[in-house]
């Protein structure tokens, strides 16, 4: 849904910083061809310091009068093996807490305290997940970091409401998507996921969402006048 996102917001006058492993030359050409600017920083979200640290860098070199409004979105989010926690590998779970919360946080720390004194409009929006709100069995990593990224949203948005221009926050789940994501959890053993049937079922059922109409959705939501009333959301409440 990240590239998909992505390719939406290229617009002519937007400048697209996209932060992930690899580059896109399919996301390139559409920049290109749509007159938008496009960076592509290569990084491997489990060095959130890293990406932090260069995204506060670029901020402060481009200056509030560079832009009419400053957007994050945090996207990003990995599933470790699916186990339960007894029988996880301590680096798969790192990495999961560390590209799933830390990273989101520290990015928004960076965003953040980078256009402070901006006085154009500023958004951030977190990328979560019905599983942050709904605990499920083998799923601990992931839960907890969508869970933890509900939380801290909330934490931010109390922060910025009492700030003369502080920013609109918002945690949002995005629905079933149809990714690979999705073909992990369902292509899992029962044993090891009880829940695995239940994802297959979505799946014959018709009931996922293509990555490009989630992308809509979402950032339709980004453009609510409403945005950020509600810290927590998921795209199918009215």
């Amino acid at each position: 849904m990240g590239l998909a996102m992505a390719h939406q917001l290229l617009r002519p006058g937007h400048t697209l910083v996209c932060i992930s492993r690899h580059a896109s030359t399919e996301l390139a050409q559409a920049a290109s061809q749509a007159g938008a600017t496009l960076q592509q920083w290569q990084q491997d979200l489990s060095q959130g310091e890293q990406a932090a640290h260069r995204l506060r860098e670029w901020l402060a070199a481009q200056g509030p009068a560079a832009f009419a409004s400053a957007t994050l979105i945090n996207n990003a989010g990995v599933i470790p093996r699916i186990a339960p926690l007894s029988a996880s590998d301590p680096p798969d779970l790192a990495n999961a807490l560390r590209v799933g919360l830390e990273a989101p946080m520290l990015l928004t720390a960076a965003f953040l305290g980078a256009t402070e004194g901006w006085a154009m409009p500023r958004k951030v929006l977190n990328i979560s997940s019905g599983l942050g709100r709904r605990a499920m069995a083998s799923q601990a990593a992931y839960c907890a970091a969508k869970a933890g990224m509900d939380h801290f949203t909330r934490c931010v948005a109390l922060d910025e409401a009492l700030k003369p221009h502080g920013a609109r926050v918002c945690s949002l789940a995005p629905g079933v998507i149809d990714t690979d994501m999705q073909l992990q959890l369902r292509g899992t053993d029962p044993a090891a996921f009880p829940d695995a049937p239940n994802f297959a079922h979505l799946k014959t059922g018709g009931q996922l969402t293509s990555p490009a109409d989630a992308a809509t959705r979402v950032l339709a939501w980004l453009e609510r006048a409403d945005f950020g009333t509600h810290p927590v959301a998921d795209v199918r409440d009215t």
